[in-house]
């Protein structure tokens, strides 16, 4: 409940004062007897029970009707949010080199999948008037979620991801990148960017990177690349160089369209890696809220009046029969 003069309820304070003040100037005697002692007691006490009870009802007939007078009212608020205008297709490589554990998060070691995923999550649940999808690529590319503004949906679609989830065996970066343009392409906002996140070079699909990068430049889209993996980890395992990122190529993909490589190799790396995109891609979204009342100035009226009308039959009932 809210009030539209809530102030006016600062009269309650002036009741008891009233009250106290009326109480003290009582009413005089209504007969007039020869010796005052006759009356004494009489005197003493210049308001019955009922008398007592009468007024109580009107100083509380009152009360609502100061209460009536600060506009009681039941609100209910609508907030209506348009997206921001910044449409993000996050292309997230989910071939067999993203299981190695080059991350370490507490005494832990995780896999460059799982760290993936979860800055994803984070950046997703801190960016919710964005347009939001996620393309998924190994050895091809696939949707895993379209682009949209349910943002729980999403998340449910990047928690459900796993390697091998897709065919593994090799890595489509340039196939990921045109299946997310792809999502943009008839997307009229004002930006557009993909997010690239891989561990490898371009092994496998139907369409080079560079000629995909080519695409997006036609389509005024920007690509921010990251490169996962952590080359000390790599050596030290001695696993293959496919293993880490063709940087050469993800820098180009990234200058090519206006956006950043950012290498990735570390775990505290890769979160400030989306708090940088998180403040480049800004853009403040259009809020409108709107508020619904339901006014209960008639019912508190109605209920004052109902107590007055009350006091006023008793006083005419009541003070009939007293002696």
């Amino acid at each position: 409940m809210t009030f539209a003069h809530k102030y006016l309820l600062l009269l309650w304070l002036l009741l008891p004062l009233f009250a106290w003040l009326k109480g003290r100037r009582g009413s005089p005697p209504a007969f007039l007897y020869s010796s005052v002692k006759l009356v004494a007691g009489l005197a003493q006490a210049r308001r019955s029970h009922a008398g007592s009870f009468l007024a109580a009802l009107r100083w509380l007939a009152l009360a609502i009707f100061i209460f009536a007078l600060a506009q009681p009212r039941f609100s209910k608020s609508t907030t209506e949010v348009k997206a921001s205008g910044i449409d993000i297709a996050v292309a997230l490589d989910l071939s067999g080199s993203m299981s190695s554990q080059d991350y370490v998060v507490g005494d832990q070691r995780v896999s460059r999948f799982n760290m993936a995923k979860s800055v994803l999550e984070k950046f997703v649940s801190e960016r919710p008037n964005d347009r939001i999808g996620l393309v998924v690529f190994a050895a091809q590319a696939y949707i895993a979620s379209p682009m949209t503004l349910d943002h729980d949906y999403l998340l449910q679609n990047i928690d459900r991801m796993e390697i091998g989830t897709i065919n593994s065996d090799a890595t489509a970066i340039g196939d990921g990148l045109t299946t997310a343009l792809n999502r943009l392409r008839d997307l009229k906002s004002k930006s557009r960017i993909v997010v690239l996140m891989t561990d490898g070079g371009n092994n496998s699909g139907k369409i080079d990177p560079i000629t995909a990068t080519e695409a997006a430049q036609t389509l005024g889209v920007k690509i921010y690349t990251i490169g996962l993996g952590n080359r000390d980890y790599v050596q030290q395992m001695g696993m293959p160089a496919g293993f880490l990122p063709d940087e050469d190529t993800l820098q180009k993909i990234a200058q090519m369209t206006g956006g950043v490589y950012y290498r990735a190799d570390s775990s505290e790396k890769l979160n400030s890696i989306y708090d940088q995109i998180d403040k480049l891609e800004k853009s403040e979204a259009v809020i409108n809220k709107y508020t619904q009342y339901k006014e209960l100035f008639p019912w508190v009226i109605l209920s004052g009046l109902v107590v007055l009308l009350v006091e006023i039959l008793l006083g005419q009932t009541v003070f009939r029969r007293l002696p």
